[in-house]
C-alpha cells in the first residue's frame, strides 16, 4: 500500500512538474504528454542532425549561448548526441514532434520550418527554468493558420536595425512568421531607392511628432541584412509602399508626381492621370522586389478620400475620367490600383492591399486583402465572396496602438473600446460572419502597430508585450479557450522580458511599469 502511495505521489509530482514547465510554452502545443524523468541542460552538449538541417542546428547552438550561456558542440553523424534533429514525417501530419527523454532530446520534422519550431518549443522550456532542468515529455504540434503576423509602421516613427531585429527575435520566439513592414506614408519615406535617391534623402526627413527630425531611412544594405536575419528565423518580410494616397513624403522629394491633397492632408496622393507616375512607381517597385524575396508587396490603397480633393478640379484627371467612363473618384483610385497591380504581376509578385480594395476588381488568384475596418464587416464578406485570400487584422482587437488597460490615456480607442490582453487571446474567426464555405480563404491574423503615439523604445515594448504572446496563441492554437491557464503560462515569460530589458505591461500588476506617456518634441 505504501509502495502504491509512493508511486501515486511520484506521478503527481511528475505531472505537477510537467504542468509547471509546459505552462511556459506559448503558443500552446496541440498535444503534450508527460513522461518519466527529466533532462538537464549543461555545457558540452552534443547536437546533430542531417546536413540539410545545419542552419537550424546552428541557430539552436547560437541561441543556447546567447540566452543561457551554454556552449554546445555540433557533432555530425555521432550516434551519442544528446539533442538530435531528425528529418521524418511526424505522425498525424503534425509539423513537428519534440520527445524529451532523460538522456536524449529528439526533434522530428519533415521540413526546415517544423525543425525550427521544435527548437523554439525546446528553447522556451529551457528559458523558463533557471536551473536548466526540463521534465521529460512528448509534444506534437502544428499551427491553425499559415499567416501569423505583425505589422510595424516606421513612417511615423523610425526605430532602426537593432530594434527591428529584436522584434524579429520575439516574433520567432512566438512562432510568428510574417513581418509586414510599413515603410512609406505621410511623415516619412524609409527605404533607399537608388534610381530616386531624394526619396530617402528628402522624404526621410521628419516624423509624426517632429517634421524637422533628422533624416532616417533604411539603406538597401540595411534591408538585405534584416531580410537575411528574418529568413534565418523563418519569417517572411512583406514591404508596404503605400499608394495612391499616404504619399506626402514621396511628393516632398519628387513633387512632379503629386496629385494634390486636401487642407488637412496636403500633397497626399500620387497623380493618377500622368503616365510618368506609373513608370516612376514601377521603377520603385522593381527595386523593392529585388530586395524582398517574399514575392509579396503591399501597395496600400487605403484612406485615399482623406486627400484626393484636388482630383475634382485637376483637368488631366477630369479628362481621364471622361475618357475611361469613370463615375467617381473611387473609380479613379480602383483603376490606378489595377494598373499598379499589373506591374507587380509582371514581377511575379502577389498584390497585397487594404480592404478598401475588396471591390476594385483586382486579380482574384494573386491578390490578398487585409481586412482592418472592424466596423465594416461587409468588406470582409465582399473580399471572401470575390474569392480573395484574406488576412484578418481588425482594429478591435488587433491594433496594438490601441490602449490595453482602462486607466491608460495615451493611444487610441474606438467608441470607448480598447484592446485588452484577454480580448486578443479570445479572438477567433468564429466571432466573424464568415461562411464555412469560404473560411479556407482566410490565411490567418496579424496585429498592426501604428506609431503615431510610439516615439520611444519603452512605448514600443509596452504596447507589444505581452500582447504579442496572446496574438501568437490566438493564431496558432485551435484550442485556446482558457485565459486563466494562459496567464499561468505567461508568468515565466514576463521574467524573460525583464531579463531582456523590455519595458513591458504587466497584466498582474499594472503599476509595475507605468504607461510611457512622454512624447518627444
Amino acid at each position: 500500500m505504501k509502495k502504491f502511495a509512493f508511486i501515486v505521489l511520484m506521478c503527481a509530482l511528475g505531472h505537477s512538474l510537467l504542468a509547471q514547465h509546459v505552462a511556459g510554452i506559448i503558443p500552446k502545443p496541440v498535444s503534450t504528454k508527460a513522461d518519466a524523468g527529466q533532462f538537464t541542460i549543461h555545457n558540452g552538449l552534443r547536437i546533430n542532425g542531417p546536413k540539410n538541417f545545419s542552419n537550424e542546428l546552428y541557430f539552436l547552438q547560437k541561441e543556447l549561448l546567447r540566452y543561457q550561456r551554454i556552449t554546445t558542440i555540433i557533432a555530425a553523424d555521432q550516434p551519442h548526441a544528446q539533442i538530435v534533429l531528425k528529418q521524418a514525417q511526424p505522425a498525424d501530419d503534425m509539423l513537428y514532434q519534440l520527445n524529451i527523454k532523460p538522456h536524449k532530446i529528439t526533434i522530428e520534422a519533415a521540413n526546415h520550418e517544423g525543425a525550427f519550431y521544435g527548437i523554439i518549443s525546446l528553447l522556451q522550456l529551457i528559458n523558463n527554468n533557471d536551473e536548466g532542468i526540463i521534465p521529460c515529455m512528448k509534444i506534437a504540434d502544428q499551427p491553425a493558420y499559415a499567416w501569423r503576423g505583425i505589422m510595424l509602421d516606421e513612417s511615423r516613427h523610425f526605430f532602426g536595425n537593432e530594434k527591428v531585429k529584436s522584434l524579429l527575435d520575439w516574433m520567432a520566439y512566438y512562432k510568428l512568421n510574417r513581418f509586414h513592414w510599413h515603410l512609406t506614408d505621410e511623415p516619412g519615406w524609409r527605404i533607399e531607392i537608388l534610381k530616386y535617391p531624394k526619396l530617402g534623402e528628402i522624404g526621410g526627413i521628419g516624423n509624426y511628432t517632429n517634421k524637422e527630425a533628422p533624416c532616417h531611412y533604411y539603406t538597401q544594405d540595411d534591408i538585405k541584412e534584416i531580410v537575411a536575419y528574418a529568413s534565418e528565423r523563418h519569417i517572411e518580410i512583406i514591404p508596404e509602399i503605400d499608394m495612391p494616397g499616404h504619399a506626402t513624403a514621396a511628393n516632398r522629394a519628387y513633387p512632379e508626381y503629386s496629385g494634390g491633397g486636401s487642407e488637412k492632408h496636403p500633397e497626399f496622393t500620387f497623380h493618377p492621370a500622368k503616365e510618368e507616375t506609373y513608370q516612376y512607381l514601377a521603377d520603385i517597385l522593381h527595386e523593392v522586389d529585388v530586395l524582398f524575396p517574399s514575392q509579396m508587396i503591399h501597395i496600400g490603397g487605403d484612406e485615399v478620400s482623406f486627400g484626393n480633393h484636388q482630383w475634382n478640379t485637376d483637368e488631366a484627371i477630369q479628362k481621364m475620367m471622361k475618357t475611361h467612363d469613370l463615375d467617381n473618384l473611387k473609380a479613379v483610385e480602383d483603376m490606378f490600383m489595377r494598373r499598379m497591380s499589373d506591374s507587380l504581376l509582371n514581377m511575379n509578385n502577389q498584390v497585397l492591399v487594404w480592404d478598401e480594395m475588396a471591390n476594385a476588381a483586382l486579380p482574384q488568384d494573386s491578390s490578398i486583402i487585409f481586412w482592418w475596418r472592424h466596423d465594416k464587416k461587409e468588406q470582409l464578406a465582399l473580399s471572401l465572396k470575390n474569392g480573395h485570400k484574406t488576412v484578418i487584422c481588425p482594429r478591435l482587437p488587433l491594433y496594438f496602438d490601441f490602449v490595453q488597460h482602462p486607466d491608460h490615456k495615451v493611444g487610441r480607442r474606438w467608441g470607448g473600446g480598447f484592446n485588452q490582453l484577454e480580448n486578443i487571446y479570445n479572438f477567433s474567426v468564429s466571432q466573424l460572419p464568415v461562411n464555412t464555405s469560404v473560411e479556407h480563404l482566410i490565411l490567418g491574423f496579424q496585429a498592426n502597430l501604428w506609431t503615431e503615439t510610439v516615439d520611444s523604445f519603452e512605448r514600443f515594448d509596452f504596447l507589444l508585450f505581452p500582447r504579442i504572446a496572446a496574438l501568437s496563441e490566438a493564431v496558432w492554437s485551435a484550442n485556446n479557450n482558457d485565459y486563466t491557464e494562459f496567464l499561468n503560462r505567461l508568468k515565466p515569460h514576463l521574467s524573460n522580458y525583464k531579463k531582456a530589458g523590455l519595458y513591458y505591461f504587466n497584466p498582474f500588476e499594472a503599476s509595475e511599469h507605468p504607461e510611457p506617456t512622454r512624447q518627444k518634441k
